[in-house]
């Protein structure tokens, strides 16, 4: 186990400097003279820099020589550069220009602290650059990946995004005027009417869409016509809906988009895929707005096909677990009929497909054929990528045959496939494949673009739990789950490691056997790493989801405990040093399994942990998620009830506090809207209360995540020497 601080330091700086992956654009075919065709490939890459702390952002080329059927050569072209100030870029559909949304720092004497400005660009110079600040038609465009959406129209004359509706100015009551010079008496000190302030409208509250979504309260979708540079605000959008992720229609009549309800009030939509939301089209002549989809479930993540002929999108039920299996539905333009291609799957039978488990289908998914598309989704532990068939209802595997790890589509262009891999001791690697002919998918080819060395010093595995007979659930009986354990491989501390217990958040996510910075660095300490993956888990059916509301507190906590027990059997470890480490539900189970299992664990470190559901509920952005995964109904209009609130702390790790004794390091985001501080601080009292050695950091300016680069640094610091610390 590695002893110094400055070794520690070191460790951290070498392994966070790998970079992820975020986004693949292909160029468009070009034939040489001798037959032959290759295409350009733009990759964007995200990495830290501890320096500056920040992410920084940088793109890399790179050239594909293919003969339609298989990769020919392939390789970097030219080396890599620094992209700054980007918030969204898209290529027109014919790959002759780019459109570029970008902020700019203000002049010293602007109101604004910074300006955002929409470019094209065409092949050699930028031919656009337009003030959207100084327009003044809306407020800050959207780019996140909620709402926000970058679209060129399918002539490429036009450009749609989504941004923030314009506010009208306020002001105070007894706001004094000067009179305007050069004015005569009767309009001194009356300004237009439309642009008058209005008066007592400057502390009106307004709602907005919760955790990482705060600045985002009514959408609007605009459209810049490019050769003109004007940009209009569409009308048409009923008034109860918030428009996003929206595309233009085939023959660029209008615009299909989807509409979130935020009556009677607005809810956290950051990874809840299970709000009401529906699919629209806005006709741009008439602004007629007709509904595509049924009314009563929540869609995302439309996407239409090359022919422009169908738009397929995800859906789930509204309500119920924020993430679950969702069905893949498909609308026929000129039909106007809406089929299921994919439905959930209640159970997986081990080697066929899982169902879809995703938080957004790929940008661009289409085969050319438009028939099949691509996606990649959880299995069980692993992600793989999938090529399903609208028509048949089909979905095969394209990894199957590939390494076992964490695989995601990063794009598909005319067939010729995109991917990122990684696994928990390899940093991710940029794969191309074509998509074979229908009938021969499980034939394709990975060709490895840009390799990672693997992290030497771990090896690691994947096991399955069966729950002991009493610990079924009696209405979903016979689930397994999944855990994977890394281990160090090298030096003194492979012999007999001490153990880090990581349950994941959500609680309905997934640990994939992908890179991840924290457990890859506590296993270089010297560690042993256990991410378990409890029934309610993604990835496992929807009966293991299903399984999992009404019995927080009890199941998953009995599953990371009973997955605990077994490894500590089976493996060579030191079942005298052992921690739990996790964040908001996982920290949940940490505290949870505290109070619970006490004689097992010598030391915690929790994230924005959830310990007292009751007090959560009237805090948090989702507190439809307080009830459900109690296992009560939600309704916006329910009001607090003691017998309910009663079930709420019962399943909360508040009430096991007194039977605490490890140390406990707590880490908070200031800024979290979704396990709000207060109920860190709540458990830091009873603990302080109680005499139990406590360590709080608070992190201002970071939300749930606590992803901001130097919070993440000085949270795996203190995490790997609060540990190093109580596990002597």
């Amino acid at each position: 186990v590695l002893s110094s601080t400055e070794e520690v330091v070191e460790l951290y700086r070498e392994l966070s400097q790998h970079p992820g992956l975020s986004a693949a654009c292909l160029g468009p075919d070009i034939t040489t003279q001798y037959g032959g065709k290759y295409c350009s490939l733009y990759t964007e890459w995200s990495q830290r820099d501890l320096a500056r702390a920040e992410n920084v952002k940088f793109c890399r080329q790179y050239l594909i020589f293919h003969d339609g059927a298989s990769v020919i050569y392939s390789g970097p072209a030219g080396t890599c550069s620094e992209i700054k100030d980007e918030l969204l870029s898209r290529e027109s559909p014919s790959g002759a220009l780019k459109a570029v949304l970008r902020k700019v720092p203000s002049k010293e004497k602007e109101k604004e602290k910074e300006k955002q400005f929409l470019e094209v660009w065409d092949q050699n110079r930028k031919v656009k650059s337009i003030d959207l600040t100084a327009l003044d038609k809306h407020g800050s465009v959207y780019d996140d990946d909620q709402f926000g959406c970058l679209a060129w129209s399918h002539s490429e004359t036009h450009l749609l995004y989504v941004a923030e509706k314009k506010r009208p100015k306020a002001e105070s009551f007894f706001q004094s005027k000067a009179p305007e010079l050069g004015a005569s008496d009767e309009d001194a000190g009356h300004p237009k009417k439309e642009d008058a302030p209005l008066k007592g409208e400057q502390f009106v509250y307004r709602e907005d869409w919760g955790e990482a979504l705060s600045t985002r309260s009514v959408p609007v979708l605009c459209v810049l016509d490019v050769e003109g540079s004007s940009v209009s605000v569409l009308e048409g959008i009923p008034e109860h809906l918030s428009p996003g992720q929206a595309f233009w229609s085939p023959g660029d009549t209008g615009v299909v988009f989807v509409g979130w309800w935020h009556e009677p009030f607005r809810l956290g939509l950051r990874h809840c895929t299970n709000r009401r939301s529906a699919l629209f089209y806005v006709d741009l002549t008439g602004g007629r707005c007709e509904l595509l989809s049924e009314d009563t479930r929540a869609v995302w993540s439309p996407r239409l096909s090359p022919d422009r002929c169908r738009i397929v999108y995800l859906e789930n039920d509204t309500l119920g677990p924020h993430q679950q299996c969702s069905r893949l539905r498909m609308y026929d333009w000129y039909t106007k009929h809406t089929s299921t291609v994919l439905e959930a799957v209640p159970r997986q039978a081990w080697g066929t497909f899982p169902g879809i488990y995703c938080g957004a289908l790929p940008g661009l998914c289409w085969a050319a054929d438009s028939r099949r598309l691509v996606l990649d989704t959880a299995q069980r532990s692993q992600q793989d990528v999938f090529v399903v068939d609208t028509v048949m209802g089909t979905a095969t595997s394209l990894t199957a045959d590939a390494p076992q790890g964490s695989w995601s589509v990063l794009t598909i262009d005319r067939d010729l496939l995109v991917a990122r891999f990684s696994t928990p001791n390899c940093p991710p690697t940029l794969k191309v494949a074509i998509l074979p002919d229908a009938g021969r998918e499980a034939q394709a080819r990975w060709v490895c673009l840009q390799d990672a060395p693997p992290v030497p010093g771990i090896s690691w595995g994947i096991r399955t739990l069966r729950p002991p007979p009493e610990q079924e659930n009696p209405q979903y009986g016979g689930l397994d789950f999944d855990a994977i354990l890394l281990r160090p491989s090298e030096g003194p501390a492979a012999q007999k490691p001490p153990l880090v217990v990581m349950p994941h958040g959500g609680p309905h996510s997934v640990f994939t056997a992908g890179w991840m910075l924290y457990p890859a660095a506590l296993c270089r300490v010297g560690f042993a790493v256990l991410l378990v993956n409890y029934r309610g888990s993604l990835g496992f059916g929807q009966d293991s989801v299903a399984s999992l509301p009404g019995n927080v507190g009890t199941q998953d906590v009995h599953d990371v405990q009973l997955c605990v027990e077994r490894v500590l059997q089976e493996e060579s470890l030191d079942a005298g040093r052992v921690a739990l480490v996790g964040g908001s539900h996982g920290g949940f189970l940490a505290c949870h399994l505290l109070g619970q299992f006490p004689d097992t664990y010598h030391a915690c470190v929790v994230r924005n942990p959830v310990v007292n559901i009751a007090s959560m509920v009237a805090a948090t952005d989702i507190p439809d998620w307080c009830l459900t995964e109690t296992g009560l109904p939600y309704t916006p209009d329910a009001l607090p009830d003691p017998a309910q609130w009663t079930e709420m702390l019962c399943k909360s790790p508040m009430r096991y506090v007194d039977r605490v004794h490890a140390p406990v390091l707590l880490m908070l985001g200031e800024d979290d809207r979704r396990v709000p501080p207060k109920q860190g601080l709540e458990y830091y009292r009873a603990l302080k209360a109680r005499g139990v050695p406590t360590r709080l950091l608070w992190y201002p300016g970071n939300n749930h995540a606590l992803a901001g680069v130097e919070a993440e640094a000085d949270g795996f610091m203190n995490t790997a020497l609060w540990l190093l610390k109580h596990l002597r």
